[in-house]
């Protein structure tokens, strides 16, 4: 039972004392026409430092409008965890790098988290 009780209180203890700024790191989507190219953004977006972790979300299906008409294609989701302030270099080199005549990349503030996982997200990227 002590066991028990002091785990609960060294975790309560540690997640009370971890300080978070909301908004510091961002959760950035990126949509590919497929997991090739999926893979390769994810490998080279984590290699330079842009994103602490990608995920590789196959098989949604995507209805936009494009050129005045309605279309649906099916596409591959990066889910991106970053810094904030690496989400304007993120976009570049998605822009230089996706064959997509507009790529998407949208990102949104991450207002909460597990704290230790936070921590890891900011030690991975650089400011």
């Amino acid at each position: 039972m002590f066991q028990l009780l002091r785990t609960v209180g060294l975790r309560a203890f540690s997640m009370a004392s971890e300080t978070y700024t909301s908004g510091t790191h961002s959760a950035a989507f990126i949509t590919c026409p497929n997991e090739t190219v999926a893979k390769e953004l994810a490998r080279g977006i984590v290699e330079k430092k842009l994103a602490a972790c990608v995920n590789v979300v196959p098989a949604i299906t995507s209805v936009y409008e494009w050129q005045g008409k309605i279309e649906e294609d099916s596409d591959v989701i990066l889910m991106i965890k970053t810094r904030s302030s690496k989400v304007p270099a993120l976009a570049e080199y998605v822009r230089s790098s996706h064959p997509y005549e507009v790529a998407e990349v949208i990102s949104l503030p991450i207002d909460q988290g597990n704290p230790p996982y936070l921590k890891w997200l900011g030690d991975t990227v650089p400011e």
